[in-house]
């Protein structure tokens, strides 16, 4: 059985998919993973529109400069929340959300990637949510195509070290 950690330690970044479908069971896993993270006094402050239309996925992967992904997704999720403006807590309790739902996936054997959404008026006509939730970020999800966990060689810069970002009591 696979651990939190070694979840974590495996994960990473997939923009390209296979061209099959997640079972309902399987996205139902991934969403309902968002639906229990945990946010700020526990306000939810969130909606999932899930989007398994081929067209409104294309559609939507036009509203990022890096959305390209979404377009071969199983399964795209648009997290939609309160203004972001008005509570600072608003968008990290939207990441804890994706992030439930890409270490879900990842468990399942489903990639993930973020898309920074970037043309919101577009995307709220896509997807037709009411004016008073605003959409910054969607996950593309579906099963890794072989390319996409073909080893790499390392990057040269690497991760930071756990010296360069962990400071004890103080800076």
């Amino acid at each position: 059985m696979m651990t939190v950690q070694d979840v974590i330690r495996a994960k990473r970044a997939i923009r390209q998919f296979e061209d099959r479908p997640l079972p309902d069971e399987v996205a139902r896993a991934i969403l309902n993973a968002g639906r229990l993270s945990q946010s700020s006094k526990n306000t939810q402050p969130w909606q999932f529109v899930a989007v398994r239309d081929r067209a409104t996925l294309d559609a939507l992967s036009k509203c990022g400069t890096w959305a390209g992904h979404l377009a071969g997704a199983a399964l795209g999720v648009a997290i939609l929340t309160p203004d972001p403006a008005e509570k600072f807590q608003t968008m990290f309790d939207a990441g804890q959300a994706a992030a439930y739902m890409q270490l879900t996936a990842w468990e399942l054997g489903v990639g993930s990637c973020l898309a920074s959404i970037y043309e919101p008026q577009q995307a709220q006509t896509i997807l037709g949510y009411p004016a008073e939730w605003h959409l910054r970020i969607a996950l593309s999800f579906g099963y890794p195509a072989p390319e996409a966990i073909a080893p790499r060689p390392p990057r040269p810069e690497g991760r930071k070290t756990f010296e360069d970002v962990v400071h004890w009591d103080r800076w």
